[in-house]
């Protein structure tokens, strides 16, 4: 080859590497713009599903104010006995509530899942009030969940006798005495008086022959009989009218109990001439609790979104306790999975591919959610932590963790805020409401809460007190306090046991 042809050579390979560096430049270039391009296509379809959920799931102070409205009028309908409303308002015939007045020894026994507690208590009046208590839990086999009635309660008895017998000398029973018991039976029961009542269905993974239908009561105290144990049923309740009586015990302005946990219900003292249905005898006290079961509430005002209605949809119980599936711990965590799935499928925002793990219902549990929110750390490293080990995403950008955060957000305000018009309704019930317009002085009114949503979910219960604020008023909600009220269901049934004691007279 001359070196003319060689030059010529090189002149054309040098083209044609030139030609393929500029192809390539532009291929990337190309690319670049393409993914440039999906990735602003995604974070489009990412920022309209977030845009969709904020309006879905949004509760203005005009809607709260209406769903309170709603509520009242289902109190209402539900206290003359209609059989068409939607809240049962149980008369727990609780007409006396615990003053702190209550001297003696008392029992408690706190049936309400797998476990159940026994409990007693030394009152010793105003001035010393518990002197000591003492209490045990016990798990419940599982064959005893689904055997027979008689197994069951006379494991229950047997437990509580053996708990009686370790009672030591700082506990006194007056001579002549009985030991008298307040049992919180937390099932269905149809109350027939403060010490009787008819299971109507067993719940909570017990299914037991023999006992629908029958007084609760009996059988438990046919099964202390067998275990020659000499102990009265004295107060028989249910948790929430439990939390409002442990309340009232500490604090005379409570008016309300309200559980926000897996479950929610509320309880409150009502005037018993305004419970059109009672037909006894009016109480001494004038008064009566009622047992709302305020979580079987719902109403067309209730904001459902397209997630809770296909929760709903698929639980175990379609169309029943819609405002509880709303706000209570068992459901936060899974609307917000039902909302991350929909940004996972229509926004790929965990990837190409949408996590397995995010598609099994329930996997995201209210406490991870509370984590995930409560992360204040830069990174939000505890809340890409969860991600890795409950939906399995390894990876996670920031961006993504800041979307999730803010989705547990709008999750546990819509629940807090739901939940706050509920008690503003209750409140609204008693005329507690609004400022008197004759002068007087607002009555200073106290809600009992209990329940691990409200105690530890520090972001719900702060945004629940700040709503209330806001429906009351400055000048209203100044006289509200709300307070935190622990194990009511447990000492609360051993001081109605106290307040509704055969020797209450006596004394």
């Amino acid at each position: 080859m001359g070196k003319a042809a060689a030059v010529g050579t090189a002149v054309v390979v040098c083209a044609a590497v030139g030609t393929a560096v500029v192809l390539g430049r532009r291929r990337q270039k190309r690319a670049a713009e393409l993914h440039g391009a999906a990735e602003a296509e995604r974070k489009r379809k990412v920022a309209d599903v977030i845009e969709e959920v904020e309006r879905a799931l949004s509760t203005p102070t005009a809607l709260l104010r209406s769903i309170s409205d709603a509520l009242v009028a289902e109190m209402e309908r539900g206290l003359r006995g209609d059989i068409h409303s939607q809240l049962k308002m149980l008369i727990s015939y609780v007409d006396n509530l615990p003053t702190g007045d209550e001297h003696g020894l008392f029992y408690a026994l706190d049936l309400g899942g797998t476990n159940f507690r026994v409990l007693r208590v030394q009152l010793a009046g105003r001035e010393k009030r518990v002197a000591k208590q003492q209490s045990e839990e016990v798990s419940i086999p599982p064959h005893l969940m689904v055997g027979t009635s008689m197994e069951l309660f006379d494991f229950i008895a047997a437990a509580l006798a053996k708990f009686v017998d370790t009672e030591g000398n700082d506990f006194h029973l007056p001579e002549g005495r009985q030991r008298e018991l307040g049992f919180t039976f937390s099932f269905p029961v149809n109350q027939l008086s403060i010490s009787s009542g008819t299971l109507i269905k067993w719940t909570k993974g017990f299914s037991i022959n023999g006992t629908v239908g029958e007084d609760v009561v009996a059988e438990l105290s046919k099964a202390m009989e067998r275990q020659g144990l000499d102990m009265k049923v004295s107060a028989l309740v249910n948790d929430t009218v439990g939390t409002l009586a442990g309340g009232r015990y500490v604090d005379n302005d409570v008016v309300a109990a309200v559980i926000l946990g897996t479950g929610t219900n509320a309880a409150y003292v009502e005037h018993a001439n305004a419970i059109p249905k009672w037909t006894g005898l009016l109480p001494k006290s004038g008064n009566m609790v009622i047992n709302t079961e305020w979580g079987s509430f719902k109403s067309d005002k209730l904001p459902l979104s397209e997630y809770d209605k296909a929760m709903d949809f698929e639980s175990l119980n379609p169309g029943e306790q819609i405002y509880e599936k709303m706000i209570s711990g068992m459901y936060l965590g899974e609307i917000v999975r039902r909302i991350l799935l929909k940004l996972a499928h229509d926004a790929a925002l965990f990837g190409d591919v949408v996590p397995p793990k995010l598609e099994q219902p329930f996997v995201l549990r209210t406490p991870d959610m509370s984590a995930m929110h409560h992360d204040a750390s830069h990174d939000l490293k505890v809340l890409g932590t969860k991600l890795k080990d409950i939906v399995g995403v390894a990876d996670t950008s920031l961006e993504v963790r800041y979307i999730t955060r803010h989705i547990c957000d709008i999750v546990a305000e819509r629940g807090a805020r739901l939940a706050a018009a509920g008690i503003y309704g209750i409140l609204k019930k008693l005329g507690r409401d609004k400022v008197p317009t004759d002068g007087s002085t607002m009555p200073r009114t106290v809600v009992a809460l209990d329940g691990g949503l409200y105690e530890h979910y520090k972001k719900f219960s702060s945004c629940l007190e700040a709503t209330l604020t806001d429906l009351l008023g400055e000048e209203a909600s100044s006289s509200l306090v709300a307070k935190l009220a622990n194990d009511g269901s447990g000492i609360g049934a051993a001081l109605l046991a106290a307040s509704h004691s055969q020797y209450a007279e006596v004394d």
